[in-house]
């Protein structure tokens, strides 16, 4: 009963951070539109995903970091973009969202979102950038922000909860990033065609899903051991660390 409540939990909380997210998103970008006269939905709401991440970055700076916890943060982002370049030849299948949400369960949400946020910066100076980044950005950010958050309880300590997340953040990434793609197509945004591209999509956001559960499994215990021993020789990521066993 206890693992079921945990199951649920897990994914209503999932559910809950990329909605919110999503209606932030689309207040911010609809009052963008209105306020151009309608003709700037499209760069309103690529600069309403930027102003969703500004949050998190002024929460993370209050932190005052220390130098080692911004070493850690920068390896892990290299990991993540390395890893994204690696499997550059294999079409939709890629690692970062596994090693995003598996730095912010151990390292907590703030650093989640940070890692997840400039792994598309950083990665995207080989694969392009574009007003289709700050969609990545945010997509990438609030995985890492939830599974931080599922972390610090808990929640995804098991392997079939992990396979749940990584199943559900496939799915909302393609549904955040097919947003940019009714956009990058029809200059505006439109439900019907947004729900379009989801059907559409559903090829790929399939292999987004089985991606992350693969490397979700692959990488738990050894990325998640390393990471348990550098806070605990370095003492670093103390006051807000994912209780991990």
């Amino acid at each position: 009963m206890k693992k079921v409540v945990s199951l649920i939990a897990a994914a209503g909380l999932t559910a809950a951070a990329i909605l919110g997210a999503g209606l932030l998103w689309g207040a911010a970008a609809f009052l963008g539109a209105v306020l151009s006269g309608g003709s700037g939905f499209w760069f309103a709401s690529a600069a309403a995903s930027v102003l969703c991440c500004i949050p998190f970055f002024l929460s993370f700076e209050k932190r005052a970091p220390s130098a080692g916890e911004l070493v850690l943060i920068a390896v892990m982002t290299a990991f993540s973009a390395a890893g994204r370049f690696i499997f550059a030849p294999v079409p939709f299948f890629k690692p970062v969202s596994a090693i995003v949400a598996l730095a912010a369960r151990h390292l907590g949400p703030q650093v989640g979102f940070m890692i997840g946020a400039l792994s598309a910066v950083i990665s995207n100076i080989w694969f392009g950038q574009g007003p289709w980044t700050p969609f990545q950005m945010l997509c990438w950010g609030l995985i890492g922000a939830t599974a931080g958050i599922l972390g610090k309880h808990g929640w995804i300590s098991k392997p079939l909860p992990l396979c749940i997340f990584g199943v559900a953040s496939g799915i909302g990434y393609s549904f955040i990033m097919d947003v940019w793609t009714v956009l990058s197509m029809n200059g505006s945004f439109s439900g019907e065609l947004w729900i379009a591209a989801i059907i559409s999509a559903a090829p790929v956001t399939a292999v987004y899903c089985v991606s992350n559960v693969v490397f979700l499994l692959a990488l738990n215990k050894p990325l998640g051991k390393k990471l348990e021993r550098l806070k605990t020789k370095y003492g670093i990521f103390t006051s807000d660390g994912g209780n991990i066993t």
